[in-house]
């Protein structure tokens, strides 16, 4: 009888241990869940501060603020378009300031480039490392990206491949391109021909900006990823490292989100890591990567610099741009199946003035008296803020800003004055894309030894 009762007291207490075993992993789950949601451990008894940045507060806006920015959607009820001050504090990333575009243009021995001195690239995360590597001639490589969801891509898309190019050519390094046509495919209803055949159209405009094919490797994740032990390591070594609370928290996946796109941000930070290229930078474990890339995709890259340094990689560093408005306003969204939403890189002449007369929001008075009297609104005026981006002539741009907010220039003559950068604009643009052959697009996304002039340090593949 007593061995039977002390038989029954350990399966007794077996069964209170497993409860409470079960029990402490829940409470640990949830303490993870709150802290990937608030940016804090929680403590009991302390109601919760305000999230953190870097944290679910990546995904975007409290319910309090009018801007939502997360790697999909960008919102905003301003017609000036986002707060990026706010943003910067929100994202925990360091403003582009006099000093470093100055430190810049020390170090590259010419004017920095328009989206610099523009604040058009407004925000940074350890540009200085970057600018230490350079002085001391040390390595380092460009990477971006485009996620391919159909063939019509719009100016605004060229806006990071610009910036890119120029950086490629005033520190003359190597690029990376990454398209994520399985991105596409897992989030847009696209099949997996769609997707790729999308990429190789986008590689076209994108080679159309410009890029050395000597110094630049641009890859479909559907095809690179199965041919490279490398890339597929680290992708890897990046998705051990991140819990799915933790993508929960970054990008706001939920329990009926797919597999796919729950793993996919370890494939976009895998091309931050050097030795995901051996063609390139050989086992080279150390050679920093810096990201150009507009805003919406820095919760990626927070992700990656913390995993970075748990896998024995450096960080990436960052520098971002603000968005590209739509023509109906910066609080509308460009889209692909609006056509009048922005100037695409297929419109003709013809379609550009008849968009911009017609849909450019305007930032001028009702009534030509009115304008001539009280001027026009420059923060508004998307003709205004398109020539930001696009109009080289700092001088001439100022004169613009004054005439029109003195009612000096009128909308129409404004609208006129972007639709003449634009129009030749888009047709060099287009002149050098058709120059752009199959084989050409192969030899740029063929894997490769890239060249690069870093004298001091020599990479074997």
């Amino acid at each position: 009888m007593l061995a039977m009762l002390v038989f029954l007291g350990f399966i007794l207490i077996s069964f209170v241990q497993d409860e409470i075993d079960s029990a402490v992993q829940m409470l640990l789950s949830l303490k993870m869940s709150y802290k990937a949601a608030m940016g804090e451990d929680y403590k009991a008894d302390c109601p919760p501060g305000n999230p953190a940045p870097g944290n679910n507060s990546g995904l975007g806006a409290t319910e309090a603020e009018e801007d939502f920015v997360d790697p999909w959607t960008v919102q905003t009820s301003s017609a000036k378009g986002i707060d990026y001050d706010k943003l910067i504090v929100r994202f925990g990333s360091s403003k582009i300031d006099k000093e470093l575009v100055n430190r810049i243009e020390r170090a590259i021995g010419q004017k920095p480039h328009r989206f610099l001195r523009r604040g058009i690239f407004f925000s940074h995360r350890d540009m200085n490392q970057i600018l230490d590597a350079y002085e001391n001639k040390k390595p380092f490589y460009l990477y971006t990206g485009r996620g391919p969801s159909s063939e019509a891509m719009h100016v605004g898309h060229l806006i990071p491949f610009i910036f890119t190019k120029w950086l490629q050519d005033v520190f003359n390094v190597p690029l990376v391109i990454q398209m994520t046509d399985d991105e596409k495919y897992l989030w847009k209803d696209l099949t997996l021909d769609q997707a790729y055949g999308y990429a190789v159209e986008n590689a076209k405009d994108i080679i159309a900006c410009g890029f050395d094919i000597n110094k630049t490797f641009i890859f479909s994740d559907l095809d690179y990823m199965g041919a490279s032990p490398g890339f597929y390591k680290n992708v890897v070594k990046i998705q051990k490292h991140v819990t799915f609370n933790q993508v929960k928290g970054i990008f706001g996946f939920t329990d009926s989100d797919s597999i796919g796109k729950i793993s996919f941000p370890a494939i976009q930070a895998a091309p931050s890591f050097s030795n995901s290229f051996p063609q390139i930078f050989g086992d080279k474990t150390d050679v920093q990567c810096l990201i150009p890339c507009a805003i919406d995709q820095d919760p990626y890259f927070r992700m990656t610099r913390d995993v970075a340094p748990r896998i024995g990689y450096p960080k990436p560093a960052l520098l971002h741009s603000t968005f590209f408005p739509a023509l109906q306003g910066a609080q509308t969204k460009m889209s692909a199946s609006d056509p009048n939403s922005s100037i695409f890189l297929t419109d003709t002449a013809k379609q550009i003035k008849t968009k911009v007369n017609k849909h450019a929001f305007s930032g001028g008075r009702d009534t030509v008296e009115e304008h001539r009297e009280f001027g026009g609104n420059c923060d508004v005026d998307v003709s205004f803020m398109y020539l930001t981006f696009f109009l080289e002539d700092d001088d001439r741009l100022e004169q613009i800003r004054k005439d029109y907010t003195s009612g000096a220039m009128l909308t129409g003559e404004l609208k006129k004055i972007l639709i003449e950068v634009l129009q030749p604009l888009i047709a060099e643009h287009q002149a050098r894309r058709k120059e752009v052959t199959d084989e050409i697009v192969k030899e740029f996304m063929t894997p490769r030894k890239l060249s690069y002039d870093f004298q001091s340090f020599c990479f074997d593949p």
